[in-house]
This record gives structure tokens, C-alpha cells and sequence, in this order.
């Protein structure tokens, strides 16, 4: 089928049928191992989302909850102890290439697939484009609700396209870029009430002829790609991300965290030459043509000396000041105690208001 007679098949679904419906197996469930910071928690009512025959009746089961939260990889969430709310464990999987264009590829993945994984597989076909956001935890379906980006790549700017059910009309629906209101770190997904949207597949516009996007600090300094950009290929470049980022994030796996726990605060430029004539060190980023920029929160909380401190069950890690750690047994109020503690000596100390990443879910 043409990508574009698909376009039509998918806003053109409407309603799935009554008898498309799949029986719903839903249980209690221990939530720990579902987190990437490792917080102790537990799931009322979970239910794993497999099969795009499943949607009707998970609508009608989340008619019955006062509350829904849809968990993906669960790399960007602050978890309570107990979810008190319907859990949808999203688990598709599949990744397929839609149409070969001169200008790009237009590649599928469903929203259970782990990003990385599809990150890797995208560099191996040669569908290149993502490598700067390799090794991003989580799933794929969550990347466009935190519109996900690192070294110098926002998703919005591979994006394509996106089939989302939505809960309150029960329909599957079709959105482009223009749809899902993407901005730095948010989205149409991220400020709407928490289950409204179930995105059940992403599409990508990977560029041809590809061009390294090489202008992070980290990756200038990398040795070997910033030499010959002309020999350079996509795979050289997704090495370098995955080998800049285990020098600096520890692994989930290894040690409790959701990654870069507070935004990069975006402030006017008065502000940041404000802070500047007081530390000629600072670290910002300008926002060309917006009388703005960012500041690096973890330059700040670095400054603000709160690399490697500890707080109960979690502690700053001790190489990148925007994470922070579980180091064993931590809660959701634990968590909130030190992001609440660096906060207000940020406040403090800079004047300027750190917002966190994670999602807070009770």
C-alpha cells in the first residue's frame, strides 16, 4: 500500500469495530523493575497493551478509573508507591521501512519498541539520521510526548507523522508535526490530562543525502569526527554519542535514575547577562532570533556544589550534576526532597526557577 493511500487507511479508521474488541487481562503488578529509577512502587490495575484490537476495550476499561497513565519504558517518571490510577503497559512491537524517497527515508516503528534498539537498527539499514539520539532510555512511542533530543537533534526535526488512539472519542487518529505542538522538552501529549492520548505508532523523515550533525561541544572534541566530515558515516557518529554517554550518565540498570532530571531553564538574554558579569564561566545557549537562551542547569547545580551530594536514598551523581540517583530503596518522596532541596538553592543562588523532566505519577 502507498504511504499516502496509508495516511488515508489510518484517520480514515474511525471507530474499530465492537468485535475487533481483545479480552483485557488486568492485574495487580510490582511496578520496581517498570521504573528506570528503581523506585518502589505497585500498579493497582495494570493492563499490557500488545495489539492495536485491544483499544475498544481498554477505552471502555478506562471508563471505569478515575485516572489513567500510559507507562512506556518508565525512564521519565517519578512513580508513588502506590498507582492508584489504570497502568497501560504499552509492549507492540515492529519496525518497517513505509517509502524510499530521494530526499528520505519514512520509517514506522510501533510505540512499544525500545528506542535504542530502533536507534541501532535505523544506523544498520543505512536510514540514517537518529544517531545523536542514541542511547536515550525508554520507548518509542514516549519519544514524542518529551519530544526527546541530545547532541544538537530534537525529534521534531526527524519527525514525520504519528497514529494516536484517543481515549475520549475512540478513534484512531492521524497527527503531523503542526498537531502535536512540539517545543523544547514538551508536546500536545505532555500538557493534556495524563491518558487522554495512547500513541501506537511513530513515523520518521530521515534525510537524504545525510549530513553529520556535529556542532555539541562533546562531539567537536571527539576524536576522529570532527577531522573529515566528508568520510564520516552515521554509525562513527552513533559510536561516538553511545561512548560520550556512558563516560558521563551511569546505566539505569547499574544504578537508579531517569537521566537528565531538571530542563536546561530558557531565560531572556538581560538574564544571562545578569548572571554572566557575576560568573564569566557560565554556560548557555543561545535561541537565535528569540531574545533568549538556555542556561545548562547542570552547570548551575554543579556551581551550587551538589555533585555527588546525598539526600537520604538519592544523591546528585558524582560525574553529571542532572541526574539524580537511586542509590537503594529510594521512594517518590525521596526523590522530591532533594529535586525540592536543589531547587530552592537554585532559586536562591542564580534566581532562576529549575523545572524537573520526569513526569510525577500518583
Amino acid at each position: 500500500m502507498a504511504w499516502q493511500g496509508m495516511l488515508m487507511f489510518f484517520s480514515g479508521l474511525g471507530r474499530l469495530p465492537f468485535n475487533c474488541q481483545a479480552m483485557l487481562h488486568t492485574s495487580e503488578q510490582d511496578l520496581t523493575a517498570f521504573n528506570t529509577l528503581g523506585l518502589r512502587a505497585r500498579a493497582q490495575t495494570l493492563v499490557r497493551f500488545h495489539s492495536q484490537e485491544q483499544l475498544p476495550a481498554i477505552s471502555t476499561l478506562a471508563g471505569d478509573h478515575s485516572s489513567v497513565f500510559v507507562l512506556g519504558g518508565g525512564s521519565n517518571v517519578v512513580l508513588a508507591p502506590q498507582l492508584d490510577c489504570l497502568v497501560i503497559k504499552v509492549e507492540t512491537r515492529g519496525v518497517r521501512l513505509l517509502e524510499e524517497r530521494p530526499d528520505a527515508f519514512i520509517v514506522e516503528a510501533q510505540a512499544g519498541e525500545n528506542w535504542h534498539a530502533f536507534v541501532a537498527h535505523c544506523v544498520e539499514k543505512g536510514w540514517w539520521g537518529l544517531e545523536n539520539l542514541a542511547l536515550i532510555p525508554g520507548t518509542v512511542g514516549a519519544a514524542p510526548v518529551q519530544n526527546i533530543g541530545a547532541y544538537g537533534v530534537e525529534l521534531d526535526q526527524r519527525f514525520d507523522s504519528l497514529t494516536a488512539w484517543d481515549m475520549h472519542t475512540q478513534k484512531l487518529v492521524n497527527m503531523r508535526a503542526q498537531d502535536c505542538g512540539f517545543s523544547y522538552r514538551n508536546s500536545v501529549f505532555k500538557q493534556s490530562k495524563p491518558g487522554r492520548w495512547l500513541i501506537v505508532a511513530v513515523r520518521f523523515c530521515l534525510p537524504r543525502p545525510w549530513c553529520p550533525v556535529l556542532g555539541y561541544p562533546d562531539l567537536q572534541r571527539y576524536p576522529g569526527l570532527a577531522a573529515d566530515k566528508t568520510s564520516l558515516n552515521a554509525k562513527q557518529v552513533f559510536d561516538a554519542v553511545c561512548d560520550i554517554r556512558r563516560q558521563k550518565l551511569p546505566d539505569p540498570a547499574v544504578l537508579g535514575n531517569a537521566g537528565s532530571f531538571f530542563k536546561n531553564p530558557i531565560v531572556p538574554l538581560e538574564t544571562r547577562d545578569r548572571l554572566l558579569a557575576i560568573y564569566p564561566d557560565l554556560v548557555s545557549y543561545p535561541i537565535e532570533g528569540s531574545g533568549r537562551c538556555k542556561l545548562a542547569a547542570g552547570w548551575m547545580i554543579d556551581r551550587a556544589g551538589w555533585k555527588g551530594r546525598r539526600l537520604g536514598a538519592m544523591a546528585v551523581h558524582d560525574r553529571q550534576a542532572l541526574v539524580l540517583v537511586n542509590k537503594g530503596g529510594a521512594t517518590a518522596a525521596d526523590v522530591t526532597a532533594l529535586a525540592d532541596a536543589i531547587k530552592t538553592d537554585i532559586k536562591n543562588k542564580f534566581d532562576v526557577t529549575l523545572e524537573q523532566e520526569p513526569v510525577a505519577v500518583s
